[in-house]
């Protein structure tokens, strides 16, 4: 049975996207796939207990955005109850913007993003791209902004979600060895595709400790020297038979790459 990696729950009195926001970022630091659960318009005791008590069963870390004091409280003290590590986000920040300009806050939930044009169009790219995550949804696949093909690990994943964050329709497909790609990558527009490559020891290396987290077997050909080379060769003929554009992804953070993805794009857009 595969392991679904860690769990964080997003707690906000809100929409918790600021929260959600701010996990997906720090979540791409590490190579762990990290599982999301969101609970928004927390408000209430009752339903702070039922999330508290869902974490500590699950083990899961808590993340919140609450700016209701009483609220905040019952979640620090159910935490320390249960055992539950939480992360306060906005708490310690309104506190020093208070007391540094001698402000204070409104203590309002659900107003941190207002509801401008920009705050919809990224709700509804995050939304895009979760539903459009490694090759789901294939058949509105052609409604992305941009579409990133690459091997396994290639950082498909955290490379949509920050893109989608920025506010871009964000689609991915996995390239898998022996499988042809599916038609509906193969009619997408080629400027809107973006091929991932890595450097092969590189990449090697991160599916060797993938592996390790897993505990597979090392000798699986997911993590065989001549096999990955065979996949990159592979991506790269593909690639360039389709007319993509490519990103390698060598020792770059995600915000570095989806600079790079995001030139490419705008080269490719029609005048």
């Amino acid at each position: 049975m595969e392991d679904r990696g860690p769990e964080l729950f997003v707690v906000s009195d809100g929409t918790g996207e600021t929260a959600v926001a701010a996990v997906r970022a720090a979540a791409t630091q590490f190579l762990e796939t990290f599982r999301v659960r969101t609970f928004g318009e927390t408000r209430h005791e009752s339903q702070v207990r039922r999330v508290m008590d869902r974490a500590a069963e699950d083990g899961a870390l808590v993340v919140f955005t609450v700016v209701n004091e009483s609220i905040t409280r019952l979640i620090r003290d159910l935490a320390i109850e249960k055992g539950v590590p939480a992360v306060d986000l906005l708490g310690p920040l309104i506190s020093a913007l208070a007391s540094h300009y001698k402000l204070s806050p409104q203590l309002r939930p659900g107003i941190l993003h207002g509801f401008s044009e920009d705050y919809f169009k990224r709700i509804e790219a995050v939304e895009f791209a979760v539903r459009h995550d490694d090759g789901a949804n294939l058949h509105t696949l052609f409604q992305a902004d941009l579409v990133l093909a690459g091997v396994s690990r290639t950082s498909k994943t955290p490379l949509s979600m920050y893109l989608a964050q920025r506010g871009y329709r964000t689609g991915n497909v996995p390239i898998v060895p022996g499988v042809e790609p599916p038609r509906e990558l193969m009619e997408i527009d080629p400027r809107k595709v973006i091929g991932l490559v890595s450097d092969a020891p590189a990449l090697l290396e991160i599916r060797r400790a993938r592996i390790r987290q897993l505990r597979a077997s090392p000798y699986l050909a997911y993590a065989d020297a001549d096999a990955v080379d065979e996949e990159l060769r592979r991506a790269r003929e593909l690639y360039r038979r389709q007319g993509w554009r490519v990103v390698d992804i060598t020792g770059k953070a995600v915000e570095e790459a989806a600079a790079r993805i995001l030139e490419l794009h705008q080269e490719g857009r029609p005048a």
